[in-house]
């Protein structure tokens, strides 16, 4: 998971970038609170983010409002870094669309524990959505057979959304995930039993 370290003091900077890669994470790291907001703007933004409140041009809360306020498709999950800790600050933070906050000076094995919380949070949103487009897709098949079919009267073939002619079984298996046995119904088996008397 890509993690995004936003923080104008080096030493805090290269402390946070050295304890996340020992995790595991893929760490980068920018000076700014602008750099911040145009990284998590962009195309590939991390999905996590410790940002330090007091940074030059954007405070890490700043970001925070910014990028709430954007309604990105990926909504990040942000960690406030600060050397502020009162209640008032933390309050804020959270407000200003902050998931989390940390106080600094900060114990690494605090910097790694939330971070971890902050990632599993993450995977659940992805579950969560995988199964909401999954819904909607089967939503969409349930749809699409609950309108009008078009079927021959003669064949009893079914045309499909490219205009092709296809048997009502490879038709209903591929938008509803049906199975189907053949069997003979017994008015039809009498009639075939006739025809087979008959021819013999």
């Amino acid at each position: 998971m890509r993690i995004l370290v936003a923080d104008d003091d080096p030493i805090a900077r290269l402390l946070l970038e050295t304890a996340l890669r020992k995790s595991g994470y893929d760490v980068m790291a920018v000076t700014t609170g602008a750099q911040a907001l145009r990284v998590l703007s962009g195309p590939e933004a991390p999905t996590l983010a410790v940002l330090d409140w007091m940074m030059p041009e954007l405070t890490g809360v700043e970001v925070c409002e910014v990028v709430r306020a954007a309604s990105l498709p990926a909504s990040p999950y942000l960690i406030i870094l600060t050397s502020l800790g009162a209640t008032g600050d933390v309050v804020r933070a959270l407000e200003a669309g902050a998931d989390d906050f940390i106080t600094k000076p900060f114990e690494v094995d605090e910097l790694r524990a939330r971070v971890s919380v902050g990632a599993r949070i993450i995977g659940l949103q992805q579950q969560l959505n995988d199964r909401v487009l999954a819904l909607e897709d089967a939503l969409a098949h349930v749809q699409q057979l609950q309108g009008l079919i078009p079927i021959c009267a003669w064949c009893r073939k079914v045309r499909n959304d490219g205009n092709f002619w296809e048997q009502v079984e490879g038709y209903l298996a591929k938008r509803s995930g049906l199975q189907f046995t053949h069997a003979i119904c017994p008015p039809c088996r009498e009639k075939a039993s006739a025809q087979f008397k008959g021819s013999a």
